[in-house]
């Protein structure tokens, strides 16, 4: 039999191995050894650490690690170069991505090649996704800096951005950053991974080649000291970090209290649903993509497979004969469809998870065959028998091991799908559309691929929900994620607008609490308690601590008593809260409604609520009266957005469309500011309820008797039962509380510099979304500011649904 005759009767693969010898000839022009590159030049190799390729554990070359002073150098770097930049019209900058862009191209091949040395990712995947969606993202956004001020009129860039970037996607993170932040007009100081800083370096090359300007990229290399000095100076505007949940969570508290911009795009427990009526060969082949792209070192990898009962049993036999025929190898081979882990310490960590999952009861399949003798590589793996308490099921594993669990109903896919910390993306495989569009909407995910998965563009926003994350990179969403209202950077502390005096008085608390006021004689009307209870669930309630606040007039003179609220009440909250987030489901016409109602009731009693202004702040009647006015024009204006703040329909370069679904956070707490004890609360509050959340408020500390005054208003508007929950007190200790409350999903605090500090640091338990006043001065009566999307878009998440066409 003559070779191909043999070929074609095994169906075997030879070798088709890549060429590395550009890549290396680049490696011995720079003599195996890099500095930093910091304002359009490069430095001399400081203390270095080995970057090493993973397919073969052979040094590829010594990386230098950045010091704080290094890092300190690119911030002045980037910081001078930032007014020039900012000020180049769009079709300047544009022309500088363009031309980036255009080079990526032409020195594709070599990108490629030394993506897949140092990550040890199959060369197919270095050269058919990584490197033509870098291109893409620097194309794109050569549009968006063009036309930035069309789309974002009165928004400004930050300055200088501090980027992180992981070693899974080392030069597309790169791209997904930059690109983005160079259009909006920033400048950048830039960390790679560690373990694979060799395409940022040569992405620094490309960045002279097209002329840059010098300073506005700053590629700095290090380990984690360096992307802690970078997430610490204090001269950078916003952070930008993509990595570990755990990492995350320690950014998060690190930038608290700072006010820069912050993104997160983090870990995944990404589900892969398969109902009995999918294209069940195609599933498989989407599986494959899923988990075993990239060795299953991806975020949003598909790794827990949710199967129908019905036909779990024949899709597992599929998927294990599908296993056996993935070859594992030489990445730099064309026929190979698992290369190199990244590092020992990500082999060792995976094999360390896998035994703890087995311990605990898991069953693990892996197809037969033998590893390479040297490199780190690994078999795909696919773990069954298991509940959804398995730590292979609970945590991250970040490399090729698939978990496979069954459900009956759909009900009880999105209930296992939902149940993890997790929520970066999902994918749902079934040739009925009513159903896959029926189930998208209900995972909390800020991705979902239907009939396909590990779909990327630069004009689809990406990013997660929960402990994913939040923060969009691609689309327009990515793009706002690099500019802020230019108002914003001219915003007072408070005690310089109000006076120092005037601030104090007005978040200074009224005294002790005592236990509730009254006489012997229930008859005597002077004597009836008269403490405003809390509002929770749609009841009124009692506070749990059996104490009362005093309310003063600013003469001394005692107003009222409110409810003194602690842990328990805010518990009770939080409970009623989350079991009324059913209310997100509401039409929004019908959300629309129930805040046209309040708003008509509370001006019904406008007169009423002024006097009460009046009697707890001091103010003229009529400048209470007009507080009420605006109050109920604030309902009215929110009403009007609820139905009219929506999404849109991306159409990348693929048959699919992708529909951005606009949806909200969930439970949100609110901490109202000690002034405009009316309008402060429906100021935050209105734009919450109308985009679907469910609110917790905790109102003005000094004069919260506008607020529950409110429940009637509430109760007579058709407000669903727990939408709108009321717990008065003192706000630091409440709203301490509430950021540690993992029911709490987003908080928005107006108070001082150090409660907003405490608030964002407190947030990190489950990453919930943050808007502070951090002391600073937000006139919410100003209705060119406050009555737009400025607080609309900070009360939803994106999330984007790819769906398919074409036979």
């Amino acid at each position: 039999m003559n070779k191909i005759a043999e070929i074609f009767a095994t169906l075997d693969y030879g070798p088709a191995p890549e060429g590395a010898e550009q890549a290396n000839a680049w490696l011995d022009a720079h003599d195996r050894k890099f500095g930093h590159f910091i304002n359009g030049a490069w430095t001399k190799p400081g203390k270095t650490f080995a970057s090493d390729n993973p397919a073969t554990g052979k040094k590829l070359a010594d990386i230098t690690d950045g010091t704080a002073a290094d890092v300190d150098k690119a911030v002045k770097a980037a910081r001078a170069a930032f007014k020039s930049w900012s000020a180049l019209s769009g079709f300047e900058r544009g022309k500088f991505l363009y031309a980036i862009a255009r080079l990526v191209q032409k020195h594709a091949r070599l990108f490629a090649v030394l993506e897949t040395m140092d990550n040890g990712k199959p060369i197919r995947e270095s050269r058919d996704a990584d490197i033509p969606l870098v291109a893409r993202h620097f194309y794109h956004h050569a549009g968006w800096a063009q036309h930035l001020e069309r789309s974002f009129p009165d928004h400004v860039p930050y300055g200088v951005c501090g980027q992180i970037i992981p070693w899974n996607f080392p030069l597309l993170m790169l791209a997904w950053k930059i690109a983005p932040a160079l259009a909006a007009g920033n400048t950048v100081v830039l960390k790679p991974a560690e373990f694979t800083s060799l395409t940022a370096l040569l992405f620094a090359e490309i960045c002279e080649k097209a002329g840059l300007p010098k300073g506005v990229v700053n590629i700095v290399t290090g380990e984690g000291d360096t992307g802690a000095a970078i997430v610490n100076h204090p001269d950078v505007d916003k952070i930008a970090f993509t990595g570990s949940t755990e990492v995350g969570k320690i950014i998060r508290a690190a930038t608290a209290g700072s006010g820069k911009g912050l993104s997160l795009e983090l870990g995944g427990k990404s589900p892969y649903i398969v109902f009995d009526d999918a294209d069940l060969d195609s599933a498989v082949e989407g599986l494959v993509d899923a988990i075993w792209f990239n060795q299953g070192q991806v975020c949003c990898a598909g790794s827990r497979l949710l199967v129908q009962e019905s036909i779990e049993e024949r899709f597992i036999a599929k998927v294990k004969a599908r296993m056996a025929k993935l070859r594992v190898g030489d990445p730099l081979d064309k026929a190979i469809d698992i290369g190199a882990l990244v590092a020992p310490v990500q082999v060792a960590r995976i094999r360390d998870l896998m035994k703890k999952g087995i311990a605990e009861g898991a069953v693990v399949y892996e197809p037969d065959g033998d590893l390479p003798a040297t490199g780190c590589f690994l078999k795909p793996a696919l773990v069954t028998n298991v509940s959804p308490a398995n730590s292979l099921v609970e945590e991250e594993i970040f490399g090729p091991v698939l978990v496979a669990m069954s459900f009956r109903t759909p009900e009880e896919a999105v209930a296992l799908a939902n149940n993890t910390r997790y929520g970066l993306a999902a994918t749902i495989w079934s040739e009925n559309i009513n159903l896959a569009l029926d189930i998208a909407p209900k995972l909390k995910a800020g991705v979902v691929w239907v009939n396909g998965t590990n779909q990327f563009d630069a004009a689809v926003g990406f990013g997660g929900y929960k402990e994913s994350g939040f923060g969009r990179e691609g689309g327009r969403e990515g793009m706002a994620s690099y500019l802020k209202p230019a108002w914003e950077k001219s915003l007072k502390s408070a005690d310089a607008v109000l006076g120092k005096s005037k601030a104090k008085a007005l978040s200074s608390p009224h005294g002790e609490p005592v236990e509730p006021r009254g006489r012997a004689n229930p008859l005597d009307s002077a004597s009836i308690d008269q403490t405003a209870k809390m509002y929770i669930g749609g009841k009124q309630a009692r506070p749990d601590s059996g104490y009362s606040r005093p309310v003063h007039a600013p003469d001394g003179t005692l107003v009222g008593e409110v409810g003194d609220g602690n842990r328990k009440d805010i518990r009770n909250a939080v409970e009623a809260a989350r079991a009324a987030l059913g209310w997100s489901t509401t039409a929004a016409h019908n959300r629309a409604q129930i805040l046209y109602f309040l708003a008509e009731n509370l001006g019904y009693r406008a007169d009423e609520f002024a006097a009460r202004i009046r009697a707890q702040t001091g103010e003229s009647l009529a400048s209470a009266r007009s507080e009420v006015d605006a109050s109920v024009e604030r309902l009215f204006a929110f009403a009007g957005w609820a139905d009219k703040y929506d999404g849109a329909v991306h159409n990348p370069p693929a048959r699919a469309i992708a529909a951005a679904m606009v949806e909200p956070l969930g439970a949100m707490a609110v901490l109202a500011p000690p002034s405009r004890p009316l309008l402060g609360s429906i100021a935050l509050m209105a734009p919450a309820l109308a985009m679907g959340n469910t609110v917790v408020l905790v109102p003005s500390e000094r004069s919260p008797l506008s607020v529950t005054d409110l429940y009637q208003v509430i109760e007579t508007s058709d407000v669903p039962a727990g939408v709108i929950n009321i717990v008065t007190g003192p706000t630091a200790t409440l709203a301490k509380t509430l950021a540690e409350h993992d029911g709490i999903d987003a908080i928005w605090c107006a108070a001082n510099a150090e409660i907003s500090t405490m608030v964002e640091k407190a947030s990190v338990g489950n990453l919930k979304q943050t808007w502070t006043s951090r002391g600073l001065y937000y006139d919410l009566a100003d209705k060119a500011h406050f009555e737009g999307t400025y607080f609309l878009s900070r009360a939803t998440q994106v999330k984007n649904v790819w769906i398919p066409y074409g036979a």
